[in-house]
């Protein structure tokens, strides 16, 4: 590849990658639901300082992301639907992570290495569909991101890998919590343990000028939720962040699960992190910065959330930064045998599914060959189908740009990891192109919402739920505008002479005999959630 062309094209990748998907779809449950739910809030007027759902406080997270989300919507309205201009804010946050994970890289292992810890991110199975969501976790790994950067900068320049360090701490704080930034605290403290890099005046000089950073990101909402609510920062403080990672689930469980989730989500990023790790000890460079940094990010970071209450997929988004970073070494020495079948694979694979996209957009949307149509239609009725123009250019274009890739791409060491980060692209372009209306379908609420309108009467007083989620309290608030008053929060709710339930297809209500169901209904496809409305009848007039 053309040494001067080489950060444009990948520069041109990194947006052919990130840009689909943000945009064109409703909120999905169950993150982008109540994620855009507290949006939806601000943007209705209510508080920047206590995140709401509906009219009622949802604090599980600090309000940073929910207020440039919202920030992004209200600048993107006039021309993009609230919810897609929201997401927008999702781009913005993975390309900082994108940013700085390469300034981390460059700064680890040298001035050309910067670019390829961004192919390889690109390339991981995990980041490419949480990486186009609605989500706060996005705005996190940017702060993962730059703390990476300002650690491995701060000997070097003080004040700069200081500031980086500590507004790094300060946008995890802001946008997950407190044990998130403990991680951070504990890897910048520990580095000096672990490295003489970091042993230094100068690197005390930069974790003073990293608190410094930090500090009003730790301070300033705090004390402003609690001068207007302090019962609200000490549930925050208890129930949202020491309860998740001070609960009662079995570290052992809770590591096992990431253990067996990073051999597909990190994929193919820990293999060449391995082997990084092997070549690095046959050379006896296991004590270098470049390998370092990344081992104790990995590690700390795996031992937290092994031993959180919750183990997710989604909170595994930070151990790819240090991976991609540990990996970067091990590209360049690939042996000729490994890296041609490594390009082969890819190659042939992402072109099968490439060619398997098209067979299936031509049953989705063309009716052929008519039995797939029928079973796609199936498992997701409701779906109108045709032939749409943009969708259809749109993923030509990428079709397209996956074949020149082939056939103009020089041989080089990078060739195949360049190819893995472009099959990535291609084929997830396709998805959130050609099949994204099909998947919007049964993901978003506004169908649903839409029929349950159409069964309300003309007059109500208000609506009650019963076991509703956030998500579908979030939905309900955005597509129709009514606020549900839970059943189980106060007296109010027994005013309502509407009860919206939701539960178990078999998991019908026992309610009095005054309560009569007036509609029911479900996602299309959904075989799982059932919503039911419920009406209050008026009291029969007794005879005379």
């Amino acid at each position: 590849m053309n040494v001067a062309l080489r950060p444009l094209l990948i520069a041109i990748l990194c947006l052919a990658w990130l840009l689909p998907g943000l945009v064109a779809h409703d909120p999905w449950k169950p993150d982008e639901a109540y994620t855009f739910g507290v949006v939806f809030e601000i943007l209705q007027g209510g508080s920047w300082v206590i995140p709401q759902i509906a009219g009622e406080p949802f604090i599980d997270k600090p309000p940073l992301y929910y207020l440039s989300a919202a920030a992004s919507a209200l600048l993107l309205s006039p021309i993009l639907p609230l919810h897609d201009g929201a997401r927008l804010i999702t781009g913005l946050y993975i390309g900082l992570a994108l940013l700085f994970t390469a300034l981390a890289s460059r700064e680890l292992h040298g001035e050309r290495k910067g670019l390829t810890a961004v192919l390889l991110l690109l390339g991981c199975f995990g980041l490419v569909v949480r990486s186009h969501q609605l989500i706060v976790d996005t705005a996190a790994l940017a702060g993962f991101a730059m703390a990476y950067y300002g650690t491995a900068l701060a000997p070097r320049r003080v004040v700069p890998g200081g500031f980086w360090t500590g507004t790094a701490c300060g946008l995890v704080f802001m946008t997950q919590g407190i044990p998130e930034t403990v991680m951070l605290a504990i890897i910048a403290a520990a580095l000096p343990l672990c490295h003489a890099r970091w042993r230094t005046l100068q690197y005390a000089g930069a974790l003073a000028v990293a608190l410094a950073a930090a500090l009003p990101w730790l301070v300033i909402w705090p004390v402003l939720l609690y001068q207007i609510e302090p019962g609200l920062l000490a549930t925050w403080a208890t129930s949202e962040n020491l309860a998740r990672f001070f609960g009662t689930r079995d570290m052992l469980a809770g590591l096992g699960y990431y253990l067996r989730t990073l051999p597909w989500y990190a994929f193919p990023v820990w293999p060449l992190a391995l082997w990084a790790l092997w070549r690095a000890r046959r050379l006896r460079q296991l004590d270098t910065p470049g390998v370092i940094l990344p081992v104790l990010g990995f590690t700390v970071t795996l031992l937290m959330l092994g031993s959180a209450a919750e183990a997710r997929e989604l909170y595994a988004l930070p151990m790819l930064v240090p991976l991609a970073l540990l990996a970067v070494p091990g590209i360049t020495p690939l042996r000729p045998g490994p890296a041609s079948g490594w390009y082969w694979f890819g190659m042939m694979a992402f072109t099968f599914f490439i060619i398997v996209g098209w067979f299936y957009w031509s049953a989705l949307e063309l009716g052929v060959p008519a039995r797939l149509h029928n079973h796609l239609h199936t498992i997701r009725p409701g779906y109108d189908f045709g032939f749409r123009w943009l969708p259809f250019l749109l993923g030509l274009a990428y079709t397209a740009g996956w074949l020149l890739l082939l056939a103009k791409l020089p041989r080089n060491t990078e060739r195949p990891l360049i190819i893995w980060a472009g099959g990535i692209t291609a084929v997830w372009a396709l998805l959130a192109t050609l099949f994204i209306g099909w998947a919007d379908t049964a993901k978003s609420y506004r169908s649903v919402i839409a029929d349950m309108q159409r069964a309300l009467p003309t007059r109500y007083q208000c609506m009650a739920s019963r076991d509703l989620g956030q998500a579908q309290r979030a939905m309900l608030h955005y597509f129709a505008g009514i606020r549900t008053i839970r059943s189980d929060t106060g007296t109010q709710a027994t005013h309502c002479d509407l009860l919206l339930a939701q539960g178990l297809p078999l998991d019908e209500l026992v309610l009095a005999p005054e309560w009569q169901k007036i509609w029911e209904g479900h996602r299309p496809g959904d075989k799982d959630e059932r919503l039911r409305l419920y009406r209050l009848q008026p009291p029969k007039p007794s005879p005379r």
